[in-house]
Order: structure tokens, then sequence, then C-alpha cells
């Protein structure tokens, strides 16, 4: 796979309004017809409007646009899903899944948004204090089991038939 480094191209808006998801309108941006392959490094906001496969970092926003589909591993400050990702994303400060987002894959993340309608398939891991340097891998969850005692709980059946049975 090739590595590509992208920076912010600084092109006006061509709808002449702010974006609907409040993201900059400079931002970097892989068109709907585009498809990449290959590991994307993002310097700023980033949009993905097309098909992507590999990686994707940025420092900054990342949105993948509602008609996007994306099989990559995406880390970013804040992400926005309004389209198909497949793929473990950390997101260091939020993940929002919008109403025609869909996340395939594990997450994690500082906040999580998530709008009617947004589906993800996968485990979330919210860090409200601060996203770990390595994320905590399912691996080292099986490698320590949890042992919990057992005891036997008493039986409420028994109770219920001796007081009944005084009245009766």
């Amino acid at each position: 796979m090739s590595e590509i480094a992208v920076e912010a191209a600084g092109l006006p808006s061509t709808n002449g309004g702010p974006d609907p998801l409040g993201l900059d309108p400079k931002a970097t941006v892989l068109a709907r017809e585009d498809f990449l392959s290959g590991k994307l490094v993002v310097k700023g906001t980033g949009q993905v409007l097309g098909n992507f496969s590999g990686q994707i970092e940025s420092d900054g926003d990342i949105l993948i646009g509602p008609e996007a589909h994306v099989e990559a591993d995406i880390r970013g400050a804040r992400i926005t899903l309004a389209g198909l990702v497949r793929g473990n994303v950390i997101a260091t400060s939020r993940l929002k899944i919008t109403s025609s987002g869909r996340l395939e894959g594990d997450a994690t993340v500082g906040a999580l948004i998530v709008q009617e309608g947004g589906v993800h398939y996968g485990v979330i891991r919210v860090h409200p204090e601060g996203v770990p340097e390595t994320p905590h891998e399912r691996t080292q969850v099986q490698a320590q089991p949890v042992v919990v005692p057992l005891r036997a709980a008493p039986n409420p059946v028994g109770r219920v038939r001796k007081f009944w049975g005084e009245f009766f």
C-alpha cells in the first residue's frame, strides 16, 4: 500500500453557505466519484465523500460523507460518520454517528453522539478522561479472565409457604 500525505487545499465553498455538518469549507476532500486506496494523512480538517480503503489519520476533524464507502481504520480528534465505515475508529475528542451513518467495527472515543437512525456494530469504549495512547484490546481482556465467586441464593419460595401457611 502506498502512503499519501494530503494537506488542506484552501478552496472556497462551492455552495456559498456553511456546511450543515459544521465542518470547515476549506477542507481536504475526496470527491464522491473518487476512489483512493492507501494511507491518508490529513493535516487539519478532512472530508471523504467517495470510496476509500486503507488508513486515515488526522490531527483535526474528519467527515465521512453520506454517500461515502470507507473500509479503513480511522484516527482523528473529532470524527463525524454520515456514510458507511467498515473498520476501527479512534476519536480522541468525539465520535458522531449521524442518522445516515453506519459503523461496522470497534470504536475508542472521548465522547459519543449517535443520532436517531445511526447504526453501530461493534464495541465502543468511551474514555471521558481522555483516550489512552494504546487502545485497550480484547486480547488483554481474554488473557486475564475475571473470576467471580458464586454463592447460593436464598430460596424465597420457602419463606412464602411459611408465611401463607400460618393463615391456612
